[in-house]
């Protein structure tokens, strides 16, 4: 009989709830995983903070059910203009409107508030996932076994006290969990003081625009967002010689917003000063602690990153906890999270950290390598998305470390929808497959070109006959012929074999 002085326990508890610790717990509940997620606040923090998501976050978004219910609360982002002082432009990152590879559209605005309940609201869902608010943690002690999560329930101030396998801090910039990891940070040298400021319209601003415009003005650099409905958010430099707290009174935020807009045409809703930084966690996991989100990294917001590689951040590691817990993978798995999120994070930080530049002015030229130059007009910017750093992935093979296109099939469907959150072996032709791979699939999803008409093309522009797609939608690795094709098979069968990374 078990024990019932013996506290709980869970195969995964989760700090924080924010849009990456509640992505993440439907994605392990999505794997099956018993999960704890505790939070210290009692309800989703009502003022708005992220503003932006890319196609990858939505395509993650749709893989754990919910991409329906947040895409009616979003609007398209055309892109971002960077203007200088006079009003000319320097820089054009405009969107295109058509739907990417992913199967989503490439940039999207949203409210954080609106975003969270959605996917707290997902978590009812899944009856092993477990969500506890007020309730704040302050002791973990992990040894061989798992990890002892100690916290306060703040609604009576009683200790509550349970067992996990593993704990992954998605607690933000202050985070406990990287703490108890001992994790020092890697500083890349960004640091700046801005106001922010968030106000809903009275009336009609249509000369406002839809774009967010970078003004690229030395005396003061700010930055407009046009968000949902008639939120609209200004962020502007605070000056070396202005005290945070005088800055963000209500009589000079009008001041300071005096060139856009008065207190006739809108409502403050809420004016702060934040310390953009620009930081990368060196340690992301301690055995059974990992890091994931703010407690890893931290960006300026000018690629309206932040929040997306918490989401990748998430996406990359639930399938990897899951093969762990669940399917007896050895734990060095998880050591491929770091390896791979960590270098493809910094890519993202280095080029928010340029654009940084152009938009103070201090570092035009360094910024503008960012982009590509075109006679008699602005540099037009196009950021490509990193590839994965190394782990998993096959990296002497075509692709192997992109992202996987999203294709729809001969029904109409997403190929996504039909995957799940699994492992699949695209090829042109079930014949193209070992007879015995192809009768019994070897507990491997297989799609072919006959499922998905723009498949075959995919495959033989980049030269291959088959492509191994993760959970999180990165090529694991490709075949050029038969003798690559094994090669692939077996890296995904049996399913405790974890390969040495390439």
């Amino acid at each position: 009989m078990q024990d019932k002085s013996a506290p709980e326990e869970f195969d995964v508890v989760i700090v924080g709830r924010g849009p990456v610790g509640a992505t993440l717990a439907n994605l392990l509940g999505l794997c099956g995983v018993r999960t704890l997620v505790l939070d210290r606040e009692a309800r989703t923090y009502h003022l708005p903070r992220a503003v932006h998501f890319d196609d990858e976050c939505m395509r993650v978004f749709q893989t754990i059910g919910l991409a329906d219910a947040i895409l009616p609360q979003t609007i398209l982002s055309p892109g971002m203009l960077f203007l200088d002082a006079d009003g000319r432009m320097l820089l054009d990152w405009s969107r295109p409107q058509t739907l990417t590879p992913m199967g989503w559209n490439l940039s999207y605005r949203f409210h954080q508030p609106d975003l969270e309940d959605v996917l707290i609201g997902g978590l009812s869902r899944w009856p092993h996932v477990t969500l506890r608010s007020r309730c704040d943690v302050f002791a973990l002690d992990q040894d061989e076994t798992g990890v002892r999560v100690r916290y306060e329930d703040l609604s009576n101030g009683q200790l509550g006290e349970v067992r996990a396998g593993y704990v992954i801090g998605c607690d933000g910039a202050r985070s406990l969990v990287r703490r108890f990891i001992g994790s020092g940070m890697e500083d890349l040298g960004f640091h700046e003081r801005w106001l922010v400021i968030d106000v809903l319209l009275k009336r009609e601003r249509d000369d406002l625009g839809d774009y967010s415009l970078q003004h690229c003005d030395p005396r003061r650099p700010a930055t407009y967002v046009r968000g949902t409905g008639t939120r609209r958010r200004w962020e502007i430099t605070v000056l070396p010689d202005e005290t945070s707290q005088d800055v963000a009174q209500p009589a000079r935020v009008w001041e300071l917003l005096s060139r856009w807009v008065t207190p006739d045409d809108a409502e403050l809703e809420r004016a702060a000063v934040y310390t953009f930084h620009s930081v990368i966690a060196q340690q992301w996991r301690s055995e059974r602690l990992l890091l994931a989100g703010d407690s890893a990294h931290q960006t300026p917001p000018f690629l309206g990153q932040g929040m997306c590689a918490g989401i990748r951040d998430a996406a990359n590691l639930a399938w990897k906890l899951a093969a762990v817990i669940r399917e007896g993978v050895t734990p060095d798995l998880l050591d491929t999270y770091q390896s791979e999120r960590q270098p493809h994070v910094r890519e993202f930080i280095e080029l928010a950290i340029r654009l940084g530049g152009v938009i103070n002015t201090k570092a035009i030229e360094a910024g503008l390598a960012a982009g590509q130059a075109r006679e008699n007009a602005p540099v037009k910017l196009e950021v490509k998305k990193p590839l994965l750093g190394p782990g998993l992935a096959l990296g002497d093979l075509p692709v192997a470390g992109h992202l996987a296109p999203q294709f729809i099939l001969s029904d109409g469907a997403r190929s996504d929808d039909q995957i799940g959150y699994r492992h699949v072996l695209l090829v042109e032709s079930a014949a193209t497959l070992p007879s015995h791979l192809a009768h019994s699939q070897a507990g491997l999803d297989i799609l072919t070109s006959d499922d998905a008409e723009g498949m075959g093309p995919w495959l033989r522009e980049h030269g291959v006959i088959a492509a191994l797609v993760r959970p999180d939608r990165y090529i694991r690795g490709t075949a050029r012929n038969e003798i690559e094709l094994g090669r692939l098979i077996a890296v995904i069968t049996p399913p405790t074999h974890v390969p040495s990374a390439a």
